[in-house]
């Protein structure tokens, strides 16, 4: 089964939480400001992802979701 790893950047406050507990160092702080002016999480290195959601437990925005996906390409 495949996983879909999505960030909403425009919940993303940039506090760093979600890229400091990756195992695999998959993400990073972008470096333009989203609508609200905060510099949002992104998926700096896709292919390391593991989709081990710890990314989504840390982040206190609920701007990271990992979802079950049909398409095994995603």
């Amino acid at each position: 089964m495949a996983y879909q790893h999505c960030i909403e950047t425009d919940r993303s406050k940039g506090c760093g939480l979600c890229v400091a507990v990756c195992p695999k160092q998959v993400l990073e702080l972008a470096s333009e400001v989203n609508t609200k002016g905060y510099f949002p999480a992104y998926r700096a290195r896709r292919d390391d992802c593991i989709y081990c959601a710890i990314c989504c437990n840390m982040c206190p925005d609920v701007a990271i979701t990992i979802s079950a996906s049909e398409d095994e390409s995603a």
